[in-house]
């Protein structure tokens, strides 16, 4: 009696990266954060092009999501993963964020990769905020460094 395989569909893995945007307004850390065309909240990110690293990616993205161009890049936050099904099999997202600095400018959402909305959240209140679970973790280290420990924009 023959067995029936059942065929399994291979997982493919997609690189992203993005940056928690921070800015000091008022004496407090304030995080950039968008809302996107789905109505959740999230942070700024995108695929990586040919050619770059994970850091040129998360500037470039955060510029063209939020229109902000002046950007200093900070540490490396850590990755956020998460995963799902389609008709053609199972994806695997992994996006490394980065946190970067913002001292003027306004944000505008890219309205055409569905960014509906952009606006500034106390760093500290971000978490209930933020509709991604898998993104508290980069937010508590962004929170850690904004609180004065660790490190502040590169050079």
């Amino acid at each position: 009696m023959a067995k029936h395989v059942k065929s399994v569909r291979p997982t493919r893995i997609e690189e992203t990266a993005g940056g928690v945007v921070v800015r000091m307004i008022k004496g407090i850390f304030h995080c950039l954060v968008i809302r996107d065309r789905y109505g959740h909240w999230g942070l700024p990110k995108g695929h990586l092009e040919h050619g770059e690293d994970s850091e040129q990616a998360a500037l470039r993205e955060v510029k063209e999501e939020t229109g902000l161009s002046d950007l200093q890049m900070g540490s490396r936050l850590g990755v956020a993963d998460w995963g799902f099904r389609t008709k053609g099999g199972s994806i695997h997202k992994s996006a490394t964020f980065y946190l970067m600095y913002s001292e003027v400018g306004r944000p505008v959402p890219d309205f055409k990769e569905g960014i509906t909305e952009c606006t500034w959240v106390p760093l500290h209140e971000a978490h209930d905020k933020i509709t991604y679970e898998n993104l508290c973790g980069v937010l508590q280290e962004a929170q850690r460094i904004g609180s004065g420990i660790g490190s502040g924009p590169k050079d």
